[in-house]
């Protein structure tokens, strides 16, 4: 099973709480998280891309750094761990982005994925005119479909005639091609979401959802493996889940209740209202599901909180749920969770040790 870290690229990570650490995004922070997950054996980093804040006390996700060049960045720095970055895809043509993650596939030595954005927060598009009208959300999925469909014929063969309703390309080359094939992933928890993955995709996000309840999104791994069966691909599942863990599991549980008492309420409105535009989303949506009322200081990511035996029993549910190809997660200080997830709990899964074995 793959493990992998959702780097910080905006401010605070993912808690909207003035009583989680307080931090700014710098290549340089990104760059020792990404090294120290490397020393640890993790399988991928992935950067996401957001483009306007919460606002808050905490001012959250206000500051932001932009996903592509951070990781050209990371990549010249790192050697095994695979690299991910996002695509805003209304923000950049595709032509682009496939000649973007070429260029990173040079210089990572084929260590480079690109993750779909389709997006869901008007306001990040409305601030620089691109925004189509909330009629998007209805055709999205079709926006990314063609999207993604250009960047593979581009990939494989240097050269793309697409014609479709929102793109036309006329001749249009791209080479060199990449070293080898560059990896899709994508987040959609709707039903067309999932559609898009298992007929585009090589992994498709879950949300982990709850705290301390590692197996609750195992109807959408069921969901992901009928559609891909469907579809006659192969496409795995990577589980979002936050860690925060301590030796003990009082003290874990301590340091997440100081965190939700402190929730940054303004940052919390702005994102609910945010969630509310889209009314084509059902309740499976990302939209609908990170804005639930219950503990949404972690954008209702499922939680694991406790000692580090129980945190690593927990990841072992997770990874034994059909589906599930790997794990992403975050962390309340990312450097100082990495480091006990490196020490202390990934020694204790047993859904890593082969991985481990292997890097010995």
């Amino acid at each position: 099973m793959d493990i992998g870290v959702f780097i910080p690229i905006n401010n605070n990570g993912w808690l909207i709480s003035t009583a989680a650490p307080q931090y700014m995004p710098s290549f340089e922070l990104n760059k020792q998280i990404v090294q120290l997950a490397e020393r640890y054996d993790f399988d991928f980093a992935l950067s996401m891309i957001k483009l306007h804040g919460f606002g808050g006390k905490t001012e959250f996700w206000d500051y932001g750094m932009e996903s592509f060049t951070l990781m050209a960045g990371l990549a010249a720095v790192t050697t095994k761990i695979k690299l991910f970055a996002s695509t805003a895809i209304l923000t950049l043509p595709p032509a682009i982005v496939a000649r973007m993650a070429t260029t990173i596939d040079s210089i990572s030595g084929g260590r480079f994925g690109v993750n779909i954005v389709s997006g869901w927060q008007s306001a990040e598009y409305t601030q620089m005119g691109l925004w189509p009208g909330d009629e998007y959300f209805a055709y999205r999925y079709e926006y990314a479909t063609e999207y993604v469909s250009v960047m593979k014929e581009l990939w494989a063969t240097g050269n793309s005639d697409f014609k479709g309703k929102h793109f036309t390309m006329d001749g249009c080359m791209m080479k060199p091609t990449p070293s080898t094939p560059i990896k899709i992933v994508a987040a959609g928890q709707s039903p067309t979401g999932i559609e898009f993955s298992a007929n585009l995709c090589d992994y498709t996000f879950a949300m982990g959802s709850g705290i301390n309840t590692p197996t609750k999104f195992a109807p959408f791994n069921e969901r992901m493996v009928e559609a891909a069966k469907k579809a006659g691909r192969d496409v795995g599942t990577y589980v979002l889940f936050m860690v925060i863990a301590e030796e003990t599991d009082e003290e874990a549980q301590a340091k997440w209740l100081k965190y939700r008492e402190g929730a940054d309420v303004d940052a919390l409105a702005w994102m609910a209202d945010q969630g509310s535009k889209d009314q084509t989303a059902d309740s499976n949506s990302t939209a609908r599901h990170i804005n639930l009322p219950e503990g949404a200081v972690n954008f209702n990511m499922g939680t694991l909180v406790g000692s580090y035996a129980t945190v690593a029993r927990m990841l072992d549910e997770v990874a034994a749920v059909p589906g599930t190809k790997g794990i992403m997660m975050t962390f309340d200080d990312f450097l100082t969770g990495i480091e006990k997830f490196g020490e202390h709990i990934q020694p204790l899964m047993q859904s890593r040790a082969e991985r481990l074995a292997e890097a010995a």
